[in-house]
């Protein structure tokens, strides 16, 4: 897990939010028609591409980065191009670059990525319809969402183990992002937002054409154009956003017909991924999970959805892994919190990546400050609740691997003398390493200096 950075909304934005946000409040059956205009404000505009080049993200097909234009044609040229284009109403969508990102299980997850000029037009269009949507989202949801995060979702499904929530549908969505039908998509955003710019474009990005590399790294279209039905990439700005408008419908039903008090299950959800968590029989509440996927065009991957009694064995959600524990001197049951192993493993290989021997030519303060990075934001995420065990697994591996690399550098073969020419105290003191924090994280993430 990275680091999030965030930036100040500038006030014009906030107080345009804020109206939004009020009205979609106040009148739940509200449509919104008068939005275009909005997007190609130079204030907008301009924070959207902060927002973008704040994320760090690659180029897309057309190679260009935030520092090209800065080099290149200057921010304000291409702003002021792209407002003329969203005024003039001829913006085009380009195509989205796929790459494939190796998964644990030795898998590929394609994930598409939008040139950096369209990446800015999603985001302006994301800061104006967002409040709208968020008027009317469900608490129970927490994925990409403004002052939710993955720790509240945590928080909220050891909440309901404590209140005897112990019978757990473990959920896994089949390809989620690739299977969203356009069409119920769009049907579902216009029951909110009737503007016929904004739709427009929403629809242009859905259909954009995606551009892959075949194994002998030639070009071509793998996926999009206007006879694709399905899917929203996975690395578009506005794709959380949409793929937890369409979701919100599991949610909606789940609170307007009261599931959790008829049924005694209780829905956690963050974006894709979600849990059911029963106190009673988990068939009736499966099935209701089953048949409202089936009504949005979407399905279970049933090999990887579990039932699981989170008294006698434990099961994973967004990093972490989460079962009913006894405590060692109270004997009382509690919700215990901590970095699954795929985590810890994860970690784990990033480091000795980060420390391999072929990287001794490098700067030895290079290779500590990329190790630095990889740890504070593992720490940030994973200090959290119960975490002091597999927070010392991760301090040990960091310091044998520094220490193993010190010794290739220097040419140290024997195990032993390494110990002693390099000894934790100076992996810290005398080559900065940052030291991981040992301590039970509980409920508030730890941030190292």
């Amino acid at each position: 897990m990275g680091i999030v950075v965030t930036l100040l909304t500038p006030s014009s934005i906030r107080t345009l939010q804020r109206k939004l946000y009020r009205k979609a409040k106040q009148e739940p059956a509200y449509r919104f028609y008068a939005l275009y205009d909005k997007i190609s404000r130079k204030d907008i505009l301009s924070h959207a591409l902060r927002l973008v080049r704040a994320n760090r993200g690659s180029p897309g097909i057309d190679g260009i980065s935030s520092d090209a234009i800065e080099s290149g044609i200057g921010v304000d040229t291409f702003l002021r191009e792209l407002a003329r284009d969203l005024k003039d109403k001829t913006y085009q969508a380009q195509p989205v670059r796929r790459v494939m990102i190796p998964k644990a299980d030795g898998t590929q997850r394609p994930l598409g990525i939008p040139t950096l000029r369209d990446r800015v037009a999603q985001m302006a269009v994301k800061l104006v319809i967002e409040p709208i949507f968020e008027a009317g989202f469900c608490p129970n949801s927490y994925g990409f969402r403004p002052s939710k995060s993955a720790h509240d979702a945590v928080d909220d499904i050891a909440n309901a183990l404590w209140a005897g929530y112990t019978q757990v549908i473990d959920a896994d969505l089949s390809k989620y992002f690739d299977s969203i039908p356009h069409a119920k998509l769009l049907a579902v955003v216009s029951e909110r937002i009737v503007d016929g710019g904004i739709l427009h474009l929403i629809k242009q990005w859905l259909k954009a054409p995606v551009i892959g590399e075949d194994g002998n790294g030639v070009r071509k279209t793998v996926g999009g154009v206007k006879g694709r039905r399905r899917g929203t990439p996975q690395g578009g700005v506005i794709s959380p956003l949409l793929a937890n408008c369409y979701l919100h419908i599991l949610d909606r039903i789940w609170q307007r017909r009261d599931l959790k008090g008829k049924l005694s299950a209780h829905l956690a959800r963050y974006a894709d991924d979600f849990v059911v968590m029963c106190r009673k029989d988990v068939e009736e509440p499966l099935n209701v999970v089953r048949h409202v996927l089936e009504r949005l065009g979407l399905s279970l991957n049933e090999t990887k959805t579990h039932i699981v009694d989170a008294t006698q064995a434990g099961f994973n959600f967004l990093g972490f892994s989460i079962r009913i524990n006894r405590g060692m001197r109270t004997g009382k049951p509690y919700p215990h919190v901590c970095p699954a192993a795929k985590s810890l493993r994860k970690i784990k290989a990033r480091l000795t990546e980060l420390t391999g021997r072929e990287l001794t030519p490098i700067p030895l303060d290079k290779i500590v400050r990329n190790v630095n990075r990889s740890l504070k934001g593992w720490v940030i995420y994973f200090h959290y609740r119960n975490s002091s065990q597999g927070l010392e697994k991760v301090k040990t591996h960091a310091e044998q691997r520094l220490r193993t690399h010190l010794r290739k550098r220097h040419k140290v073969k024997d195990r032993g003398i390494g110990e002693g020419r390099f000894p934790s105290a100076d992996l810290y003191r005398r080559y900065g390493l940052c030291k991981v924090p040992t301590t039970e994280g509980w409920k508030s993430a730890h941030v190292l200096r």
